[in-house]
Protein backbone atom coordinates (compact mmCIF):
# COMPACT_ATOMS: atom_id res chain seq x y z
CA UNK A 1 0.00 0.00 0.00
CA UNK A 2 1.48 3.60 -0.63
CA UNK A 3 1.68 6.62 1.65
CA UNK A 4 -1.38 8.50 -0.09
CA UNK A 5 -3.35 5.59 0.09
CA UNK A 6 -2.18 4.82 4.00
CA UNK A 7 -3.39 8.13 4.54
CA UNK A 8 -6.78 8.22 3.06
CA UNK A 9 -8.19 5.08 5.08
CA UNK A 10 -6.34 6.98 8.03
CA UNK A 11 -8.48 9.61 7.42
CA UNK A 12 -11.77 7.19 7.02
CA UNK A 13 -10.93 5.94 10.20
CA UNK A 14 -10.95 9.30 12.09
CA UNK A 15 -14.39 9.32 13.55
CA UNK A 16 -14.22 5.59 14.73
CA UNK A 17 -10.69 5.48 15.82
CA UNK A 18 -12.37 8.59 18.29
CA UNK A 19 -14.63 6.39 19.58
CA UNK A 20 -12.55 3.66 20.30
CA UNK A 21 -10.15 5.83 22.11
CA UNK A 22 -12.82 7.66 24.09
CA UNK A 23 -15.32 5.11 24.75
CA UNK A 24 -15.70 1.76 25.92
CA UNK A 25 -15.94 0.42 22.76
CA UNK A 26 -14.89 -3.32 21.54
CA UNK A 27 -16.63 -3.49 18.08
CA UNK A 28 -18.44 -0.87 16.06
CA UNK A 29 -20.76 -2.25 12.76
CA UNK A 30 -20.84 -0.10 9.61
CA UNK A 31 -23.95 0.09 7.84
CA UNK A 32 -25.22 1.49 4.78
CA UNK A 33 -27.87 0.28 2.00
CA UNK A 34 -27.95 -0.49 -1.71
CA UNK A 35 -31.16 -0.02 -3.69
CA UNK A 36 -34.03 2.31 -2.54
CA UNK A 37 -33.49 4.30 -5.98
CA UNK A 38 -34.11 1.42 -8.51
CA UNK A 39 -37.37 0.65 -10.09
CA UNK A 40 -36.87 -2.78 -9.48
CA UNK A 41 -35.56 -5.99 -7.19
CA UNK A 42 -34.75 -5.91 -3.20
CA UNK A 43 -33.13 -2.74 -1.22
CA UNK A 44 -30.23 -4.37 0.34
CA UNK A 45 -28.74 -3.91 4.00
CA UNK A 46 -25.06 -4.37 4.21
CA UNK A 47 -23.73 -4.48 8.15
CA UNK A 48 -19.94 -5.62 9.01
CA UNK A 49 -18.05 -5.32 12.28
CA UNK A 50 -14.26 -4.85 10.94
CA UNK A 51 -11.07 -5.32 13.33
CA UNK A 52 -9.97 -2.27 14.94
CA UNK A 53 -6.83 -2.26 12.99
CA UNK A 54 -8.14 -2.99 9.97
CA UNK A 55 -6.81 -1.23 6.69
CA UNK A 56 -7.83 -2.59 3.39
CA UNK A 57 -7.07 -0.92 0.65
CA UNK A 58 -9.21 0.64 -1.66
CA UNK A 59 -12.30 0.96 0.68
CA UNK A 60 -14.42 3.71 -0.08
CA UNK A 61 -18.05 4.72 -1.19
CA UNK A 62 -19.20 1.49 -3.54
CA UNK A 63 -20.27 4.27 -6.15
CA UNK A 64 -16.54 5.42 -6.39
CA UNK A 65 -15.26 2.22 -7.64
CA UNK A 66 -15.75 0.40 -10.78
CA UNK A 67 -17.59 -3.26 -10.66
CA UNK A 68 -14.61 -5.08 -10.90
CA UNK A 69 -12.67 -3.59 -7.98
CA UNK A 70 -15.61 -3.87 -5.76
CA UNK A 71 -16.34 -7.33 -6.15
CA UNK A 72 -12.16 -8.12 -5.16
CA UNK A 73 -12.61 -5.55 -2.12
CA UNK A 74 -16.17 -7.19 -0.91
CA UNK A 75 -13.75 -10.87 -0.57
CA UNK A 76 -11.20 -9.56 1.59
CA UNK A 77 -13.82 -7.45 3.54
CA UNK A 78 -15.75 -10.77 4.03
CA UNK A 79 -12.84 -12.70 4.82
CA UNK A 80 -11.58 -9.86 7.06
CA UNK A 81 -14.58 -9.52 9.02
CA UNK A 82 -15.27 -10.66 12.71
CA UNK A 83 -18.57 -10.73 11.63
CA UNK A 84 -21.10 -9.49 8.62
CA UNK A 85 -24.44 -10.20 7.66
CA UNK A 86 -27.21 -9.02 4.87
CA UNK A 87 -30.59 -7.82 5.35
CA UNK A 88 -32.81 -8.44 2.22
CA UNK A 89 -36.25 -6.71 1.60
CA UNK A 90 -38.19 -7.36 -1.74
CA UNK A 91 -40.19 -5.64 -4.10
CA UNK A 92 -43.39 -6.37 -2.64
CA UNK A 93 -42.51 -5.58 1.26
CA UNK A 94 -41.23 -2.34 -0.81
CA UNK A 95 -44.38 -1.31 -2.08
CA UNK A 96 -46.41 -2.86 0.76
CA UNK A 97 -44.52 -0.68 3.47
CA UNK A 98 -42.93 1.86 1.13
CA UNK A 99 -39.06 2.43 0.37
CA UNK A 100 -37.95 4.15 3.64
CA UNK A 101 -39.54 1.45 5.92
CA UNK A 102 -38.27 -1.28 3.99
CA UNK A 103 -34.89 -0.41 4.12
CA UNK A 104 -35.47 -0.07 8.07
CA UNK A 105 -36.67 -3.59 8.11
CA UNK A 106 -33.51 -4.59 6.07
CA UNK A 107 -31.32 -2.57 8.95
CA UNK A 108 -32.76 -4.61 11.52
CA UNK A 109 -32.81 -8.23 9.56
CA UNK A 110 -29.10 -7.65 9.14
CA UNK A 111 -28.29 -6.67 12.72
CA UNK A 112 -30.16 -9.99 13.84
CA UNK A 113 -28.31 -11.78 11.76
CA UNK A 114 -24.97 -10.81 13.19
CA UNK A 115 -22.86 -13.36 14.84
CA UNK A 116 -21.12 -10.35 17.19
CA UNK A 117 -22.96 -8.07 19.41
CA UNK A 118 -21.79 -4.39 18.16
CA UNK A 119 -21.24 -2.06 20.91
CA UNK A 120 -21.91 1.16 18.47
CA UNK A 121 -23.37 1.18 14.94
CA UNK A 122 -22.53 3.70 12.59
CA UNK A 123 -24.93 4.29 9.45
CA UNK A 124 -25.39 6.37 6.50
CA UNK A 125 -27.90 8.90 7.00
CA UNK A 126 -31.28 6.77 8.29
CA UNK A 127 -32.50 8.00 11.74
CA UNK A 128 -35.39 6.40 13.55
CA UNK A 129 -34.26 3.17 13.21
CA UNK A 130 -34.36 -0.35 15.26
CA UNK A 131 -31.04 -1.06 16.20
CA UNK A 132 -32.28 -3.53 18.95
CA UNK A 133 -31.31 -1.79 21.75
CA UNK A 134 -27.73 -0.99 20.65
CA UNK A 135 -26.59 3.16 20.53
CA UNK A 136 -25.94 4.17 16.87
CA UNK A 137 -24.75 7.40 15.16
CA UNK A 138 -26.14 8.85 11.86
CA UNK A 139 -23.72 10.21 9.56
CA UNK A 140 -25.06 12.47 6.18
CA UNK A 141 -22.84 10.49 3.52
CA UNK A 142 -20.71 8.11 5.82
CA UNK A 143 -20.30 5.75 2.94
CA UNK A 144 -17.65 8.24 1.56
CA UNK A 145 -16.64 9.70 5.61
CA UNK A 146 -16.04 6.54 7.57
CA UNK A 147 -14.43 3.34 6.86
CA UNK A 148 -17.18 0.75 8.23
CA UNK A 149 -19.54 2.87 6.32
CA UNK A 150 -17.88 2.33 3.34
CA UNK A 151 -16.86 -1.30 3.82
CA UNK A 152 -21.16 -1.70 4.52
CA UNK A 153 -22.38 0.19 0.90
CA UNK A 154 -19.80 -2.47 -0.66
CA UNK A 155 -21.03 -5.67 0.64
CA UNK A 156 -24.86 -4.37 0.12
CA UNK A 157 -23.89 -3.09 -3.32
CA UNK A 158 -22.28 -6.35 -4.26
CA UNK A 159 -24.87 -8.50 -2.56
CA UNK A 160 -27.62 -6.64 -4.84
CA UNK A 161 -25.98 -6.44 -8.16
CA UNK A 162 -25.51 -10.03 -7.88
CA UNK A 163 -29.48 -10.79 -7.10
CA UNK A 164 -30.10 -8.56 -10.24
CA UNK A 165 -27.43 -10.11 -12.81
CA UNK A 166 -29.42 -13.99 -11.41
CA UNK A 167 -33.08 -11.75 -12.38
CA UNK A 168 -31.25 -10.91 -15.64
CA UNK A 169 -31.17 -14.42 -16.55
CA UNK A 170 -34.78 -15.07 -15.85
CA UNK A 171 -36.25 -11.83 -17.31
CA UNK A 172 -33.34 -11.11 -20.19
CA UNK A 173 -35.48 -8.24 -21.78
CA UNK A 174 -35.36 -5.71 -19.30
CA UNK A 175 -31.21 -5.84 -19.05
CA UNK A 176 -30.91 -5.63 -14.91
CA UNK A 177 -27.64 -6.73 -15.59
CA UNK A 178 -26.40 -3.92 -16.54
CA UNK A 179 -28.82 -1.14 -15.18
CA UNK A 180 -29.33 -3.23 -11.92
CA UNK A 181 -33.10 -1.94 -11.93
CA UNK A 182 -32.70 2.05 -11.88
CA UNK A 183 -34.68 3.98 -14.31
CA UNK A 184 -32.07 4.21 -16.77
CA UNK A 185 -33.70 5.26 -20.69
CA UNK A 186 -32.95 1.25 -21.70
CA UNK A 187 -34.79 0.20 -18.54
CA UNK A 188 -37.90 2.50 -19.14
CA UNK A 189 -38.40 1.70 -22.84
CA UNK A 190 -38.20 -2.15 -21.89
CA UNK A 191 -41.15 -1.72 -19.46
CA UNK A 192 -42.54 0.25 -22.05
CA UNK A 193 -41.98 -2.49 -24.78
CA UNK A 194 -42.85 -5.44 -22.54
CA UNK A 195 -44.57 -4.27 -19.43
CA UNK A 196 -43.91 -5.23 -15.64
CA UNK A 197 -42.24 -8.47 -14.81
CA UNK A 198 -42.63 -9.82 -11.61
CA UNK A 199 -39.75 -8.17 -9.30
CA UNK A 200 -40.90 -4.10 -10.75
CA UNK A 201 -41.95 -1.77 -7.35
CA UNK A 202 -45.34 -0.85 -8.80
CA UNK A 203 -45.25 1.99 -6.85
CA UNK A 204 -42.09 3.35 -8.22
CA UNK A 205 -43.58 3.41 -12.12
CA UNK A 206 -45.29 5.88 -13.96
CA UNK A 207 -48.22 5.67 -15.75
CA UNK A 208 -46.57 7.05 -19.01
CA UNK A 209 -43.85 4.20 -19.27
CA UNK A 210 -46.26 1.47 -19.22
CA UNK A 211 -47.48 0.04 -23.24
CA UNK A 212 -50.49 2.31 -24.58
Amino acid sequence: MNEKEAERLKLLKNEENKLYDSEKIKYICGIDEAGRGPLAGPVVVGAVILPKESMIEGINDSKKISEKKRELIYEKIISEAISYAVGIVDHTEIDNINILNATKLALKNALIDLSVKPDMIMVDALTKIDTLGIPYISVVKGDAKVYSISAASIIAKVTRDRIMCEWDKVYPAYGFAKHKGYGTAFHIGAIHENGLCEIHRRTFIKDEWLKI
